[in-house]
């Protein structure tokens, strides 16, 4: 399947979009220049001593980028590790280094939903009402005005 197929099917269908009723974390990741966020729900398991995510949805206030973005990285992050989450995360941010801030907005916060949400599961582990964890984006999705000078 092409790059292109595979984006107008997250796009019409997105995958794990909803809540989890027994999920046992939830992270947001917000923009808080337009009020846009995506929560993430995690099920996660102890195997061998490791914790994995053994099911995750999502569920956005955003653009159909967002969506595609949620849809393909909770793909991706279901059946791994933390530390392969945390893997998936940080090649996440790495491949949005080389976009415009604005294109990469709604991914680095489907990206960081996915942190918070590891990190609100790993506090919980020692504080069973630890609050929700947030992370906020450091891109925005609206493109800066060029300044005008006077001639």
């Amino acid at each position: 399947m092409t790059v292109d197929a595979q984006l107008i099917e997250h796009m019409m269908e997105p995958k794990n979009y909803g809540t989890l009723e027994d999920a046992n974390s939830q992270g947001i990741g917000k923009n808080p220049n337009n009020g846009e966020k995506v929560i993430i729900y995690l099920k996660v398991i102890e195997d061998e001593g490791e914790d994995v995510i053994e099911d995750i949805a999502f569920q956005a206030i955003g653009c159909s980028t967002t969506i595609v973005a949620g849809s393909m990285i909770t793909q991706e992050a279901r059946g791994l590790s933390f530390i392969g989450a945390v893997n998936l995360i940080g090649a996440t941010m790495k491949i949005l280094e080389k976009v415009p801030p604005e294109d990469a907005a709604c991914s680095e916060m489907v990206a960081l939903a996915l942190k918070a949400s590891l990190e609100t599961y790993i506090q919980r582990k020692t504080d069973k009402d630890y609050p929700i964890v947030t992370n906020k984006i450091s891109n925005d999705c609206v493109v800066k005005d060029e300044e005008t000078t006077n001639e």
